[in-house]
């Protein structure tokens, strides 16, 4: 009840009293929202560190610094940073003294790490200068950044750096890049897959983890007598410093060139800082990542998987370990059946951040194991990014919902928030915007369904709204009650359109068997639902014109749109973005092959039923329903090859459509020009075919 009191609390905070003194939100009210980033709170659990993104449409512009706010919110925030650069991986040292973290500051060619020392003041300081520059590390499909690690005496920091394999000094690195400028060919030469991620060719670096004193000017690579490190398929993943301090345990694999075939093994190892070979502490054919301590240094934790299973993806288990005796290995997390976030480690306790539904809720479980229990009760909105002092007595995360964008918030032991910031406040209180509802049904396969149900603004019951039927992507993914600006709720159904949001079969946060069930049935059965779900919401709600209806999506949901394209008529206009046509060249020339293999029930030259029967290409006869087609030139996961196979297929058909390729974009369009002409030409697109 409490909760409930609180939420209605911030909504009567951030909205006006007269309701119709508000307006309809514009692209430049959704793009000009402060973006708060993850909060990292201070080891006594009285500050919160975090970064503001205070976005412009030129690039220029764009300002995004660190702030410190109180963590019981009776203060208001303050700038930490005013440089132009972007700070990341931003981590507080366990004495609380330091705050470390990553920025390209004026006039350097690559990231540094940086140390503002918050108890004496002054500017931040350079500590790295290392030539390949600080940063993120590559691994599967995704890029993923591993955070600045303080060593448990808060006298050194773990970082990682991309550098050329068999160059363990900064000089050796700088010699080879030096040579590489000198070849007067241009050529890219590879011998493993896959060959591009997202957006990037990849290059012949390699991740490596390096320690650095705090009072010193030289970085060491701890991988220069690790073996692993000099074989082709090295990549490494994360790493933790071990309670002594005087060992990193890291996650890495060798066998990522075992991608196009199967998932390759994520181990834990042990590396001493005094030099030697890594110790394999992990070797069951599962995949492990993510490793922390408890603060007594008993237990190690991480994240687990089981991998090569033949599932279209992997659940992954909040794992513990004995240490250092490696023995007594635990899923903690085994009957959750949910994804999880993220987890935070206190003395006592693990928070996590957990999907479900399409919420996202925060979760406790003792350290020494036991049933997770449920601490928010929330229906709407989600927490995520959980961060907890040591002792636990103080828990943030940020919160957002369909009507506001993240926001930091603390957590009380009884599962309510206060907002620790509240940066748009003033912005939303003028905007007319909606919350998004739920609404479930039961299908004709007797599954239960739940989508999400928006309304426009100045919404009025007595009159009839067109339904725009949007598909999100994954498909190991959900609609969630929260704040998006890829595909904003609010901004989508701005112009008077009702919005149905479906969580099709093969969405997350609903159970492994609903998730697990798309397996060879990657179209047509959630097609099926998402049409049937539109079906039930024009019966169910006469404010709903059944006449006038659309539909479209990005990535798995432009794949699920273009299915549509070939299966029904009834749609009045499509968009698709970022959607496969042809699964077969989707398969050929994506940066991940595999999970496709599992889903079609083997490679396409085998020629199931799902590669012969569930593929758009071969329903090209059909198509008719006008559509736009977008798509981002650096757009590696679905290659813009589908895009031109679609578009030629239209022409072909005589379809009417548009075809806009965003030069600059990758799989999504993220620059702010782009992304206001392609909200534009969507509702534009929408409005002509609706309106016939």
């Amino acid at each position: 009840m409490k909760l409930f009191i609180l939420s209605i609390c911030f909504v009567v905070s951030f909205s006006p009293v007269n309701a119709q003194e508000k307006k309809t939100i514009t692209h430049e009210d959704l793009w000009l929202m402060k973006r708060v980033g993850t909060p990292q709170l201070s080891p006594d659990g009285k500050w919160v560190v975090f970064n503001v993104t205070e976005p412009a449409y030129d690039e220029k512009e764009i300002v995004n610094d660190l702030w410190l706010v109180s963590a019981d919110g009776n203060a208001s925030p303050r700038r930490l940073t005013t440089s132009k650069s972007a700070e990341s991986g931003y981590q507080w040292s366990p004495d609380g003294n330091y705050i470390a973290f990553i920025a390209k500051r004026e006039g350097e060619e690559t990231p540094q790490v940086y140390l503002l020392n918050v108890k004496e003041g002054g500017e931040a300081q350079k500590l790295t200068n290392i030539s390949t520059g600080v940063g993120s590390l590559q691994w599967g499909s995704d890029t993923k950044p591993i955070p600045l690690e303080w060593s448990p005496d808060s006298k050194q920091i773990l970082f990682a750096s991309r550098v050329y394999p068999g160059a363990y000094t900064d000089s050796a690195n700088k010699k080879i890049a030096e040579g590489k400028k000198k070849n007067k060919y241009k050529a890219r030469v590879y011998t493993q897959f896959p060959i591009r991620r997202w957006d990037q060719w990849i290059d012949d670096k390699q991740a490596h983890l390096f320690v650095q004193r705090i009072n010193s000017t030289t970085a060491k690579d701890i991988f220069s007598s690790v073996e692993i490190s000099k074989s082709e398929g090295f990549d490494v993943i994360n790493g933790s410093w071990a309670p002594d301090g005087k060992s990193i345990i890291f996650s890495a694999t060798k066998e990522s060139g075992v991608a196009a075939y199967q998932e390759p093994a994520v181990n834990l190892y042990k590396v001493s800082l005094d030099g030697g070979d890594a110790q394999q502490l992990t070797n069951d054919g599962a995949s492990y990542t993510d490793p922390q301590f408890s603060e007594d240094g008993k237990y190690l934790f991480c994240m687990s998987s089981a991998i090569n299973n033949q599932q279209v993806y992997n659940l992954e288990q909040l794992t513990r370990y004995d240490w250092p005796s490696l023995k007594n290995k635990t899923l903690l997390t085994k009957g959750m059946d949910r994804a999880i976030n993220n987890y935070s480690l206190t003395s006592n306790t693990i928070f996590l951040s957990v999907e479900d539904s399409g919420n996202d809720k925060l979760y406790s479980l003792p350290v020494t194991g036991g049933v997770p229990k449920q601490l928010t009760k929330n229906s709407i909105g989600c927490f995520g990014n959980v961060a907890t002092s040591g002792n636990g007595n103080v828990i943030v995360s940020t919160y957002e919902s369909s009507t506001m964008p993240p926001e930091i918030v603390k957590i009380t032991p009884a599962g309510d928030y206060v907002f620790v910031t509240s940066l748009n406040a003033e912005k939303l209180k003028a905007l007319n915007i909606n919350p998004a509802e739920t609404v479930w049904f039961t299908s004709n396969r007797s599954k239960k369904i739940k989508s999400l149900l928006v309304k426009p603004a100045g919404f009025d019951s007595s009159k009839k709204y067109p339904l725009f039927v949007v598909i999100h992507g994954g498909p190991a993914s959900s609609w969630k009650d929260n704040w998006s600006y890829r595909w904003n709720y609010q901004f989508l159904s701005a112009p008077g359109y009702i919005l149905l949001l479906t969580d099709y079969t093969g969405s997350t946060g609903y159970g492994e068997k609903f998730s697990q069930d798309i397996k060879k049935d990657p179209f047509k059965g959630p097609a099926d639902e998402i049409n049937e779900a539109a079906a039930d919401a024009i019966k169910r709600f006469a404010f709903i014109d059944g006449t006038k209806q659309v539909a479209g999506g990005a990535s798995y949901g432009g794949h699920l749109s273009n299915w549509l394209q070939g299966t029904t008529s009834h749609y009045k206009a499509l968009i698709s973005h970022a959607g496969l046509v042809n699964s077969e060249a989707q398969w050929g020339t994506s940066d991940g092959i595999y999970h496709r293999e599992v889903m079609g029930g083997g490679p396409p030259w085998e020629q199931s039923n799902t590669w012969k029967d569930q593929n758009p290409i071969r329903l090209a006869a059909n198509f008719k329903t006008p559509v736009l087609v977008t798509v981002g030139e650096l757009d590696y996961r679905v290659p813009m090859n589908n895009t031109l196979e679609y578009w030629s297929a239209l022409k072909r058909m005589k379809v009417p459509s548009k075809l806009i390729i965003f030069q600059e974009a990758n799989h999504w369009i993220s620059k702010a020009e782009d992304s206001k002409f392609f909200y534009q030409e969507l509702h534009d697109w929408l409005a002509t075919y609706l309106n016939k």
